[in-house]
């Protein structure tokens, strides 16, 4: 019981700084960043994920099929966790929309974003900072045109960026078992 008044006692101030944020973003949305946010949000559809990582896997015939591999475990490790939290605490977006199987929390766009941020970033080191503002960007999409809230996008960041390196060092004491000698 003490836990749960615990955990309600700390809720209080992330939703003031979601409801906060929300209120000022939308207050302050531009015209000139409709196209690019929906850009950035529409990027992240399955589709062109795995229209990219299929581009990856063909034209890096060195490390590109293994990395791809990779994202495909991570994206579907973190998408279970994001589709059973969703289903758990069922929050409405901040739009109004109201689905279980849509819920606002956590932000499966940030979680995705951030879990292929964590791969890419991995395999090419030089450009990561690359790809960390991109996985930023698209989270941060998300709040601009309404869709989540602020500690929506950070969990889903944080969950992305867990399942992606829980998923590489379990594939790689995996690939370290199978290759030590019987």
């Amino acid at each position: 019981m003490k836990t749960l008044l615990l955990a309600l006692a700390l809720m209080n101030p992330v939703e003031q700084l979601d409801w906060a944020v929300q209120r000022q973003v939308q207050h302050s949305r531009s015209p000139l960043l409709e196209r690019p946010m929906r850009g950035l949000t529409d990027f992240g559809r399955p589709v062109n994920v795995l229209g990219g990582l299929l581009g990856i896997a063909i034209l890096d015939r060195a490390a590109g099929p293994a990395t791809v591999r990779l994202a495909v475990l991570a994206l579907a490790a973190t998408n279970l966790v994001v589709e059973g939290a969703k289903r758990a605490f069922f929050r409405a977006r901040p739009d109004g929309e109201q689905k279980r199987s849509n819920a606002s929390f956590p932000s499966s766009h940030a979680a995705n974003a951030f879990a292929l941020a964590t791969v890419l970033a991995r395999r090419w080191r030089r450009i990561a900072p690359a790809f960390w503002i991109w996985a930023a960007a698209t989270a941060w999409s998300r709040v601009y045109l309404n869709r989540h809230y602020l500690s929506d996008v950070v969990v889903g960041a944080v969950v992305g960026i867990a399942c992606a390196w829980w998923i590489a060092h379990w594939l790689g004491k995996r690939l370290e078992w199978k290759a030590a000698p019987a």
